[in-house]
């Protein structure tokens, strides 16, 4: 199962590539121009995906449906996006990456010009669900650039601000949209992000590298990877940890207006909060990353998910209890994003030490099973909304998370063995 001499040559390989690139990068320097522009290209992509949760009350009114019916474009873009991910990474190995990477933001940008012009809740929904087709493999690619960009010291660092870029969006570009949406309308918060989006393809052609790590198999053998038991354990456990905190999140305004009383006017207020305690989330499960190689990270998150669990069961209290509920809401952010990093480590470890071939697949797959957790989760919370209430959402939302320390438990016994594995590199 762990393949030594393939492990040294795929790193080998990778560097001799990155050596060659057309474009010379301080990798000395973690935060260098390409390594900011690929935390920007996150950054806008966690803007656009989770823009819905706080607009999500305006588009309602100005296309008039219901808000669960809004709400639901939160999970029909995560079930968009989690099967095709895997597929238009593993596609996107045969290419040119720097060819593909500008080509998929270029139907992103696309994508967000129909939401923002969309006349109704149809054609808004085929922008999600274009927006949707390309936000995984972009957020893959950007993945394969660490090699480029930064030195293996920086590994879980570069993991884990590439991945903040999604918090940074609900720490400043989230609430911003959600003040522009308030201030001048929903479609201007669309407006924001093309803006934005064309300042960044700008700075993509300025400063990434235009070599490739082309895949040196086919494209069904790449898929070999899901059938590594570490793989599919990884998955699910991420699957079911987004699942728990999205149950709640995609409701978070409506939780904050109806069950922890914030006034309209602060609501803005009450995201940039939010979206900072998830920031720290990110950043410090870069920190719990860097606690061992492939497996062992995520097993390291266990008793963290038990933690989150109680607390998780507690929103329930909110209703009664407002001030409790907007410190809960503070605390649960602060869990959100903690195994980002180390479950990244764990698919792309695993890929290196058994499956080389797989390496852009195995960049997806974190974005993959994140999604497959928001649709799940967002799809269990429409339901548990619409017949029980928004104080319920926090107990069924700790259902998904014992089921996270169940699957942690069962990668223990992997960890021995990949510590003999590093032990000999």
């Amino acid at each position: 199962m762990l393949n030594k001499s393939k492990y040294r040559e795929t790193n080998r390989g990778m560097r001799t590539e990155a050596e060659s690139g057309k474009v010379r990068i301080d990798k000395e320097r973690f935060f260098n121009l390409p390594v900011l522009i690929l935390i920007a290209s996150s950054f806008m992509l966690g803007m656009s995906e989770f823009i819905m949760v706080g607009i999500l009350p305006d588009i309602a009114v100005g296309l008039k449906v219901s808000e669960v019916t809004v709400g639901n474009l939160v999970s029909l873009f995560a079930f968009v996006y989690a099967p095709v991910t895997p597929l238009g990474s593993a596609l996107s190995a045969r290419f040119p990456r720097f060819a593909t990477h500008m080509t998929l933001i270029g139907v992103f940008l696309a994508g967000n010009l129909l939401c923002a012009f969309a006349p109704n809740y149809a054609v808004l929904m085929a922008g999600r669900i274009l927006i949707a087709l390309v936000s995984g493999t972009l957020v893959a690619i950007a993945m394969t650039y660490a090699p480029d960009v930064t030195t293996d010291t920086f590994r879980t660092k570069f993991i884990a601000w590439v991945f903040s870029g999604f918090s940074i969006a609900s720490v400043v570009g989230v609430p911003v949209g959600t003040w522009v949406a308030n201030a001048f309308g929903w479609r201007w918060a669309f407006h924001l992000v093309n803006a934005l989006t064309v300042v960044l393809i700008i700075g993509m052609v300025a400063v990434l590298p235009r070599n490739s790590h082309a895949a040196k198999i086919g494209f069904l053998p790449q898929f070999r990877l899901f059938f590594d038991r570490r793989i599919q354990l990884g998955v699910l456990d991420v699957v079911c940890g987004a699942a728990a905190s999205y149950v709640f999140y995609t409701y978070l305004t409506p939780i904050m207006r109806d069950e922890v009383h914030v006034p309209e006017q602060y609501l803005s207020v009450g995201l940039v909060i939010f979206g900072a305690a998830c920031l720290w989330s990110n950043l410090y499960g870069g920190k719990l990353a860097d606690r061992g190689r492939g497996v062992e990270p995520l097993t390291h998150i266990r008793p963290i998910y038990c933690a989150h669990a109680v607390l998780m069961a507690s929103l329930v209290v909110a209703h009664w209890v407002p001030v409790y509920g907007a410190l809960l809401l503070v605390v649960l952010g602060m869990f959100m994003y903690l195994q980002n990093s180390a479950s990244q480590v764990l698919y792309m470890d695993v890929a290196s030490q058994s499956h080389p071939g797989s390496l852009n697949l195995a960049a997806s797959l974190n974005s993959m099973s994140f999604n497959i957790g928001i649709a799940i989760g967002s799809a269990v919370g429409g339901v548990v909304n619409g017949h029980f209430g928004l104080m319920w959402l926090g107990p069924v939302g700790a259902l998904f998370l014992v089921c996270a320390i169940a699957i942690t438990t069962f990668l223990r016994p992997f960890v021995a063995q990949e510590r003999d594995f590093y032990a000999d590199i």
